[in-house]
């Protein structure tokens, strides 16, 4: 009788998985920090305009991750070599969980939306990093320009208050409940 051997289950999330992942997590941080940033520079100046050009690329960044990170999801679910096992845990916690999954998702495509809506309706520059530009796919009347703006601002705000949560939550796991959730998510070796 041949001897089977024990599968191999996955302790942490693929390498694509985590690069999409923390390129999400480094884009929300950095597009929210430089518009506030912006705001204490002074107008017209070739820092604040450098600032906002990076803050649009990024934001262009952040939509093409945004589009890769659900297509990769249901693949990586649905393919053994990159699946990962549920965690264990509550009825209740797991339900929170995709939730809070649900209300991120739902968040980034709708600020990436936002964005680019207002930037349509700036009717200014829209490229990513010089190597290509979105300006004038879609006409937006500049009359919507301002409240754009504010249900961006809105959003962010909104975005970021929930990410603190996420990673406040990923810390509580690791700390207080003392499974994997965090470990699987961190790149190299997991730390205790």
């Amino acid at each position: 009788m041949a001897e089977t051997t024990p599968q191999l289950t996955r302790q942490r999330y693929d390498s694509f998985t985590l690069v999409l992942h923390w390129v999400t997590a480094a884009c929300v941080i950095f597009l929210f920090a430089s518009a506030h940033i912006w705001e204490q520079l002074e107008r017209g100046t070739p820092l604040r305009k450098g600032l906002q050009a990076v803050h649009i690329s990024c934001g262009i960044l952040l939509a093409l991750v945004m589009i890769i990170r659900p297509l990769w999801r249901l693949f990586s679910q649905h393919t053994p070599q990159f699946s990962m096992p549920p965690v264990e845990g509550a009825r209740l916690t797991k339900r929170l969980a995709q939730c809070m999954h649900v209300a991120l998702y739902l968040l980034l495509f709708t600020q990436i939306a936002l964005g680019f809506l207002f930037r349509w309706s700036q009717q200014e520059p829209f490229q990513f990093f010089g190597l290509f530009d979105l300006s004038g796919w879609v006409q937006v009347t500049p009359t919507l320009r301002h409240t754009l703006a504010q249900w961006h601002g809105n959003v962010a705000w909104a975005l970021v208050s929930l990410a603190l949560a996420h990673a406040l939550a990923a810390l509580f796991h690791h700390y207080l409940l003392r499974d994997s959730v965090l470990s699987r998510m961190l790149p190299g070796r997991a730390f205790r």
